[in-house]
Parts: C-alpha cells; sequence; structure tokens
C-alpha cells in the first residue's frame, strides 16, 4: 500500500490546548443540550431536586430516558470517531471507515446471530458484535495485504463485503422475524429504547478500546512513513497492525451493539480533526474520540426534534451528512490521484 502524501502528513502547528478545550466545551454543551431537548420538556432543575422520589415523572425521564440515550450518543461517537482514525491509519486509507469497509456490518450480523440463537444472553451482544466486526477488519486487511489492492479496491471490496454481510443480516430477519423484532432501526442506526443496562458493558469495553488506542496509536506515525521505514525502526509491522485492528474492532463493535448501524461517523471525524490536529496519532485520538462524541450527540438531538413529533433515527441524519461528504472525496481530482 502507498504512503500518504505530504499533503496529508504534514502535523499542525496549531495550539493543542485551547482546541482540546473547545472539544471539551463543544461536548459538555452537547451532553447538555442532548439531556435537556427531546419530545417531552424536561425541567433540569426540578428533575436534580427530586432525585431521591423515584415516581417523580420528571426524574424518570432523565434516568430511563434521556441520561441514557446521552450517554449512548457520547459513548458511540467516540468509540466509531476512534476506530475509524485506527483503520484509516492501518490501511493507509482516507476513504476506509468502519461502515464503509463493512466492519458495521460485520458487527450488526453477529449481534443478531446473537440476538436470534442465544435469546437468553443479551450480555453476549458485546462480545459478538466485537467477534465479527474483528472478522470484517481481517477480511479487508487480508484482501489488501495479499494482493498490494489499491486504495480503491481496497473500498470496493469493503463494499462489496459489507452486501455480503447484509445479505447475511436479511436472511435472519426473514427467518427469525420475531427474535430480531425492532433490527430496522438496529439496521439503520437508533438510539431510542437504550438502557443504562445495555451501556454498562459496552461502555467498559470502549474504555478499554480508548486507552488502548491511546497507548499504540503512535505506532499509526510510524506506519504512515512505509513498511521499510517502520521495520528499520524496530516496529514489527504485522503484529502492531493486527493490535490496531484488534481495538478498531472493540470498539465499532461494542459501539454496534447498542448503537447499530451507525454509519460515517468514523469517516467524517477524523478528516475533520486531521485539519486543526495533523495526523500525529497523539493528538489525533483523543480529539476524535471528543469530537465523535459530541458529533453524535449533537446529530441525535437534531434527529429527535428535526420531524418533531416523529422521532428519525440517528443513522439516517448520519447517512443525510455522510454520503455527500463521502462522493466529495471520491470526486475530488487534485487530491484523489492517492485513491487510485
Amino acid at each position: 500500500m502507498k504512503n500518504l502524501p505530504k499533503s496529508s502528513t504534514r502535523t499542525s502547528s496549531r495550539p493543542k490546548a485551547p482546541a482540546y478545550l473547545g472539544l471539551l466545551l463543544f461536548v459538555l454543551a452537547a451532553a447538555a443540550v442532548s439531556v435537556c431537548v427531546g419530545s417531552t420538556a424536561l425541567d433540569f432543575k426540578e428533575a436534580l431536586s427530586s432525585l431521591s422520589d423515584p415516581q417523580n415523572p420528571q426524574v424518570r425521564i432523565l434516568l430511563y430516558v434521556r441520561l441514557p440515550r446521552t450517554l449512548a450518543a457520547l459513548l458511540s461517537g467516540a468509540a466509531l470517531g476512534v476506530a475509524g482514525a485506527l483503520i484509516q491509519g492501518v490501511l493507509n486509507n482516507a476513504l476506509a471507515g468502519p461502515n464503509i469497509i463493512g466492519v458495521n456490518g460485520g458487527a450488526g450480523l453477529f449481534t443478531l446471530l446473537a440476538a436470534a440463537f442465544l435469546p437468553g444472553l443479551p450480555q453476549l451482544l458485546p462480545a459478538a458484535a466485537f467477534l465479527g466486526a474483528l472478522c470484517a477488519s481481517l477480511l479487508i486487511y487480508g484482501i489488501a495485504a495479499k494482493t498490494g489492492a489499491s486504495r480503491m479496491t481496497i473500498v470496493l471490496a469493503g463494499i462489496a463485503v459489507s452486501n455480503l454481510f447484509s445479505a447475511g443480516i436479511d436472511t435472519l430477519q426473514t427467518v427469525f422475524p420475531d427474535v430480531v423484532v425492532g433490527s430496522n432501526t438496529f439496521l439503520v442506526g437508533g438510539l431510542s429504547g437504550v438502557t443504562l443496562g445495555n451501556l454498562a458493558p459496552a461502555g467498559a469495553l470502549i474504555a478499554v478500546g480508548i486507552v488502548l488506542a491511546c497507548i499504540f496509536g503512535p505506532a499509526l506515525d510510524l506506519l504512515a512513513l512505509g513498511e521499510d521505514s517502520a521495520k528499520s525502526l524496530g516496529l514489527h509491522v504485522p503484529a502492531m497492525r493486527f493490535v490496531l485492528l484488534l481495538t478498531a474492532s472493540l470498539l465499532a463493535g461494542a459501539a454496534v451493539s447498542f448503537a447499530g448501524l451507525l454509519g460515517f461517523v468514523g469517516l467524517l471525524v477524523p478528516h475533520g480533526m486531521r485539519r486543526f490536529f495533523g495526523i500525529g496519532a497523539k493528538a489525533l485520538l483523543p480529539a476524535c474520540a471528543l469530537s465523535g462524541a459530541g458529533f453524535v450527540a449533537v446529530c441525535d438531538t437534531l434527529a429527535r426534534v428535526i420531524a418533531a413529533p416523529y422521532e428519525l433515527p440517528v443513522g439516517i441524519l448520519l447517512a443525510f451528512l455522510g454520503a455527500p461528504f463521502f462522493l466529495v472525496l471520491l470526486l475530488q481530482k487534485k487530491r484523489g490521484r492517492i485513491y487510485d
């Protein structure tokens, strides 16, 4: 696989601390709005002052609807943002993303398989999603490594793999219609109905994944220099690529297990953050976690109110935003040569 061009490997010289502070404030503001805004008005002060009364309607809305949903948006956004940055770095392909190359599809298929065949063990869903994401990641990486495929070929192979997983999901929907009831929202990506119980195991996996990404992420900087240069600097390239893909799969799979097949977060967020933080993993990965969290929280809030009194799954809004962005990347001519 070819190296990224010089224009893509520049690191940003802008001060990082103010930018991180801005991202943190953005996440806090997005979370606050997500908690307070929805189809039912929430008096946040009343809910906080009445926490000792679990029968208070405002408290019930806060604890059982808004808080889980906001946490789900923050966790899934952070996980998919970091996963996208890792996948793009490992494949050296700025067009790659968890949904583009089939990682989300693999996680979704294995999640529905677990729901269909092990309906009494919902706690296994994050593990099943991780396994599916890992299978998809290794499949695409195997294609890239064995064939020396171009960037565009990798994307096309990923789309084919994604369609294969989609066919498997459609088969499950046909054969087990009662078991996978509600899977339509899962397939487009949605956060309604998420509970704190659903989030607990997946949230722990996401926390572990982000920590691992920050620990091993600097290896992405060495991989960007090319395989030979990375080896000469002492990096065990195959092992590190596997570890990074493992981490990306952990993050994407955990997010899919409760949020469904949210698309384009892992494509949009890393691209946006590289403009402010460069491609150095030490700065980029935390930025992707913060911006991804805030971005999904904002999109989920908009999806709740944009068509009120009806509610759109947030995955639909993300598709409206992400698909044109992906097409723009494909059609860029001056920089588009790096994808040939």
